[in-house]
């Protein structure tokens, strides 16, 4: 697969999906709408779902808040909310340009997590209008999503609101990575008989994702003075030359300059790669980002998670040339994709169906843990660490176990035991597939090909 010819076919195949894009976008003007989930046999029936029936359940809802969730579908609805500034690999696009990723993100809500997801896109940049919009938006729905917001505004708006809102706050491009990673790393440290505590991380780059990974993974396990963390200007450490911009504008970063890299190692990414066990990058599309002789140098049966899309930072042939033993990436056509859509449906199913009140990041390790089961159960190997997007039972089993963890940690405003649960996801994830199926089938949504 090394030859020129190889790679020509992977970057034509990576093309591929926005051409077609570019053909069936406007082809369907969009990829969700809103359809009814209540019986309407006759138009007596608009007696009971508005006026004057409706008046019953407003008053009762007027009485008791909480009522909401039983009389409307707000337990299951999720804002995937976003200005625009860092779709994707495209940066700031605006809030149009943006609302087709947001879009998606909804379908794959729907159809992998059985949610109703609606993107909302932010006419505004401001850190303080973002998080004052989405307080007031939460009498609509059971949960937030934010997505593709800037750094470092976007670990402000995410800490407040999680701190502030009485619903569950998520920034996928945040906590979806970092939960995805733990869970393949999970895997990956197991195939190489090593142990979490003792495993060298080097981690290249430092926006929203990796600096939730670093996080996440010491939550996981990981030393943190184990971790070396690096940035564009080099390895962060205490004595950078830029500290003082670190400690007024990226008090993020700065925190990892504090808490890692024990040894004060200085340099760049090769000097961070250098005896690593690990490493995770989440930096910029490759390849050649990372060199083979950086992976050469690290600790033997070193694991290599290049996740930037659409090309990975090295190809995972030439890191498995220079030595690695497990290799991620962020690409289908590869084994061990870490796609985010393995987490937020199922996580965000299991946190509405208990009306959380929050998502913590132990019910992220909860989730993490239980996907990496799922692909534990069905045999790992150093091609298999996660789950493939078909193996659709890693879903209710994620919701299950992060609604209990909710419970557990006292966030949860209702108990189910762990069959209600899963019966209660497994059903709603099953019905949210069999109505597409059934569209389809019944030619309500046309193939334009045929």
């Amino acid at each position: 697969m090394s030859n020129e010819v190889s790679v020509a076919e992977l970057l034509a195949k990576a093309e591929q999906p926005s051409k077609d894009a570019m053909r069936l976008h406007p082809f369907y003007r969009g990829k969700i709408e809103v359809l009814p989930k209540c019986r309407i046999r006759d138009f007596n029936d608009f007696a009971i779902w508005y006026t004057p029936g409706v008046a019953a359940p407003c008053r009762e809802i007027q009485e008791n808040i909480d009522k909401a969730y039983e009389h409307t579908n707000k337990g299951n609805f999720v804002a995937v909310i976003s200005d625009g500034t860092r779709v994707l690999g495209l940066g700031d696009i605006g809030p149009e340009a943006g609302l087709p990723v947001m879009e998606g993100k909804a379908l794959l809500y729907k159809y992998l997590g059985g949610v109703d997801a609606f993107p909302i896109m932010l006419d505004t940049k401001d850190t303080q209008q973002i998080i004052q919009t989405v307080k007031i938006l939460q009498p609509t729905f059971g949960g937030i999503n934010l997505e593709d917001i800037s750094h470092p505004k976007c670990f402000e708006i995410l800490d407040t609101l999680r701190e502030e809102c009485h619903i569950p706050v998520w920034h996928d491009d945040q906590q979806g990575t970092a939960m995805v990673t733990v869970a393949g790393l999970i895997n990956a440290v197991k195939i190489v008989k090593k142990e979490m505590k003792d495993i060298k991380v080097a981690l290249i780059g430092a926006g929203a994702a990796n600096i939730a990974i670093a996080r996440l993974i010491i939550v996981a396990g990981v030393t943190p003075g184990n971790i070396i963390q690096c940035d564009s200007k080099g390895i962060l450490h205490r004595d950078r030359a830029d500290r003082d911009v670190l400690q007024e504008r990226f008090m993020e970063k700065w925190h990892i300059c504090e808490t890692t890299n024990k040894n004060g190692v200085v340099g760049e990414v090769p000097d961070a790669m250098k005896d690593a066990d690990v490493v995770i990058s989440a930096s910029k599309p490759g390849p050649g980002v990372i060199k083979k002789e950086w992976v050469a140098a690290m600790a033997d049966d070193a694991i290599v998670f290049a996740e930037a899309n659409p090309i990975p930072e090295i190809w995972p042939w030439e890191a498995e040339e220079a030595g690695a033993r497990v290799i991620a990436t962020g690409r289908s056509d590869f084994p061990n994709q870490v796609n985010n859509s393995l987490g937020f449906p199922g996580i965000f199913r299991g946190a509405l169906d208990v009306r959380a009140t929050k998502i913590t990041d132990e019910m992220c390790i909860t989730a993490a843990e239980e996907v990496a089961k799922v692909a534990e159960d069905h045999g790992l190997s150093e091609d298999y660490i996660v789950p493939n997007m078909d193996q659709w039972e890693v879903f209710p089993r994620e919701a299950v176990a992060v609604g209990g963890k909710a419970i557990e940690q006292g966030v949860a405003r209702i108990e189910l035991s762990e069959e209600e649960r899963f019966k209660m996801a497994e059903t709603i994830i099953k019905k949210a597939r069999d109505e597409v199926q059934l569209l389809m089938r019944e030619r309500f949504i046309i193939d334009p090909d045929e």
